[in-house]
């Protein structure tokens, strides 16, 4: 009773005018950047961090939070339309929403994406409320060498969050971690590789760093090679309604998609593509007409967009519950955490309970305002993809300039904005993810932390990490975890020798 007690007080809050504006701007933007190809959350986020300072701390969040989920409603309208995927996600979509929409039912797939997205988001807020605050509780016991070692694990899993090669990836996010280490040391007092520049002293902030990397490096993509759509399917409001029979194919791939998306979503990496995937495999694998799939199957469209919405919720529970981000757009949601003062991790739940709820009420009426703006909508939402790129760039890159510059009135951070802008097309350009370079940025000063004040503990005897249970037994996964990382490296290796 006391979770409901807590979530009606949540609502109470959620319900003011100011947090209802928050979450409508935040669903609003998610979903016109889920449409708009190429720019994508995590750069959106990242964008609108520094427009968030002058607000409440409850409605930055309850802002921030609702471009994430709310981008994955916006990805599934060009992919069904115009067969591109405005989001990552939506990739899966494609399959079978275009082809839908080529045969004139692009208003039934429009609307069943649009009511799973709801059903499933519904679901993945449940399961947040009932999973978050036990994990929370019980992480309040963790100490220095617990942090440490789930900061190991964090290394190995999360440095591989965008599926690229593990070696890639670890070296990008080892290179996060040094630029962490930038500044002055909490412990000691000394500089740290500052270089003698007194702007470096203070360290470097998250908040260049994200926008260079995801927003500066998508404009300068963009300004290189500009995207291009195709004809876009015209869908009248009357068109969209669902069959009978459609509705009856959607319904139990709508609650498996939600059911698997969550549990995917607590795992680092990728979990929006990936549980897109494993439902679209799980639904061709239980049809009894496979061979429909991919030629315009609606439980291609209904599974995979229910899943990727369940995702987004599940990812949102080690972050609330712990403080670590397992997706890249709740590294951000972090950030957005951290420059309001407010201290994630175990404490958050406990320590900020009205926060907590706050946030989870503004999910559930998010969700609602996302399926009121996506039907009716759809046609307005999919004609922004015809906005020229050199309209969008210039407002773009001022929106960011002018953020960064707000964040100390200093032309240092617009260096570093554009540095960071650079290096993170140079990473794309040679296929490399920038999404570890920004977990690394996060997770080095709690491992850093974890060490040295768990090192001080134990009078510098590393084997008091060993000693404690839930230290030792994470230290052991990650010792799985870089075995099987080299054995599976020299598996893979040996089918190429022999192949060859």
């Amino acid at each position: 009773m006391e979770v409901f007690s807590n979530l009606a007080q949540g609502f109470a809050v959620a319900m003011s005018v100011d947090n209802l504006l928050a979450c409508f701007i935040g669903v609003l933007i998610g979903t016109i950047v889920g449409v708009l190809p190429g720019i994508g959350p995590v750069g959106a986020m990242a964008l609108l961090l520094p427009f968030s300072f002058g607000m409440d701390t409850g409605a930055s969040l309850i802002m921030l939070a609702g471009i994430y989920y709310g981008s994955m409603y916006g990805g599934s309208t060009t992919s069904i339309l115009l067969n591109v995927p405005g989001e990552a996600a939506s990739v899966v979509t494609c399959l079978d929403g275009y082809q839908m929409a080529k045969k004139g039912r692009a208003g039934a797939a429009l609307a069943v994406a649009g009511i799973g997205s709801w059903i499933a988001g519904t679901v993945g807020i449940l399961l947040l409320m009932l999973f978050a605050p036990p994990l929370g509780q019980a992480a309040l016991s963790f100490g220095p060498p617990e942090y440490f070692a789930i900061s190991v694990v964090g290394m190995l899993l999360l440095s591989n969050l965008s599926g690229d090669s593990f070696l890639k990836s670890f070296l990008i996010f080892t290179v996060g971690m040094m630029i962490s280490t930038i500044g002055i040391d909490a412990v000691t007092g000394y500089n740290r590789l500052s270089f003698g520049v007194l702007e470096l002293t203070r360290g470097i902030d998250f908040l260049p760093v994200a926008m260079g990397l995801f927003g500066m490096a998508e404009v300068f993509a963009i300004a290189v090679e500009p995207y291009k759509v195709g004809d876009m399917i015209k869908v009248k409001f009357r068109e969209l309604y669902p069959s009978r029979q459609e509705l009856k194919k959607s319904v139990w791939p709508i609650i498996r998609g939600s059911f698997i998306g969550f549990p995917v979503g607590l795992i680092p990496g990728p979990a929006a593509i990936l549980s897109s995937l494993i439902s679209y495999r799980v639904e061709k694998g239980l049809s009894r007409r496979p061979e429909e799939f991919g030629k315009g199957a609606i439980e291609g469209v209904a599974g995979p967009e229910s899943a990727n919405n369940a995702a987004s919720a599940g990812a949102m529970v080690p972050l609330l519950a712990l403080g670590i981000p397992f997706a890249p757009a709740t590294a951000v949601l972090l950030g957005g955490l951290m420059i309001h003062g407010v201290a994630p991790g175990p404490t958050f739940i406990t320590g900020h309970a009205e926060l907590f709820w706050l946030v989870i009420a503004s999910m559930y009426i998010g969700n609602f305002m996302l399926l009121i703006l996506n039907l009716p909508l759809v046609g307005v939402f999919a004609s922004l993809t015809k906005v020229p790129p050199k309209t969008l760039i210039p407002i773009v890159t001022a929106i960011m300039f002018i953020g960064t510059y707000s964040l100390n009135n200093s032309l240092f951070d617009i260096g570093v904005l554009l540095f960071f802008g650079l290096l993170g097309f140079l990473l794309k350009y040679l296929c490399y993810s920038a999404t570890p370079l920004l977990v690394g940025l996060v997770l080095g000063p709690v491992f850093e932390k974890g060490l040295r004040q768990g090192l001080i503990m134990a009078d510098g005897n590393f084997l008091f990490f060993l000693q404690r249970p839930i230290s030792g037994t994470l230290l052991g996964i990650a010792a799985l975890i870089i075995i099987w990382t080299i054995y599976s490296g020299m598996k893979k290796q040996k089918l190429i020798d022999n192949c060859d």
